[in-house]
Order: structure tokens, then sequence, then C-alpha cells
């Protein structure tokens, strides 16, 4: 069992940075792929980014392509999203999430372990 832990969310204005951290508790985090989604008020939890075992290969959503950053330090047993030109739709629950395989996917069903959720609020 993978426990994950999210932190890093709070309250920034637009255009304004944050950076998502999860730390997760498999000492085999290498084995895993990772990814970020998030749930926006009204609507169902959506991926965001994704990240392979090594680091090599990552994909992202078209909503956040170019602005939001997936990295992992293995050693650490943690993945982060890093979050630049932040916009109000941007506000939601992010969630981290873990997938035991070597290969990327966008859909939530895929993935095995969840993180308990992070707020990020981007004001106008």
């Amino acid at each position: 069992q993978v426990q994950l832990v999210e932190s890093g969310g709070g309250l920034v204005q637009a255009g304004g940075s944050l950076r998502l951290s999860c730390a997760a508790s498999e000492r085999t985090f290498s084995n895993y792929v990772m990814g970020w989604f998030r749930q926006r008020p009204g609507n169902k939890r959506e991926f965001v980014a994704a990240i392979n075992w090594s680091g090599a290969n990552t994909y992202y959503a078209d909503s956040v392509k170019g602005r939001f950053t997936i990295s992992r330090d293995n050693a650490k047993n943690t993945v982060y999203l890093q979050m630049n030109s932040l916009k109000p739709e941007d506000t939601a629950v992010y969630y981290c999430a873990a997938r035991e395989s070597y290969v990327l996917n966008t859909r939530d069903a895929e993935y095995h372990y969840w993180g308990q959720g992070t707020q990020v609020t981007v004001s106008s």
C-alpha cells in the first residue's frame, strides 16, 4: 500500500506560481508512474500531468502545457508540480496519484493510489 501526501497548495494571485509536492511512503517509488489530477468546483476530476519512472517522459493536459512542469526525485520519493502563470481557472483541489506501471496514462481509473488532495486557489 502506497501512501501519498501532498503539500504546497495555497492562495496565489493570477500570474503567480506555486510548487506542489507529493511524498510517497513506498521504497520502490521508482517503479511507479506518477500523476497529478485536479478537481475544479462543479467538475469531474481531470488529468493534469504524468511522469514516468525515470522522469524522462512526461505528458500534460493541453490546458496546462507550457505553464506547469512535473518532475520527480526518486531518492526522496517525491514528485513535484511546478505551476507558473496561474489563472483563476486553475483553482481546484490537486491530487497526486501513483500507477503500478511503467506506461503513462491520463485516465484516473488507471491509477492505484491517491493522496488526500491540496487546495489551490488563484485569485483574479
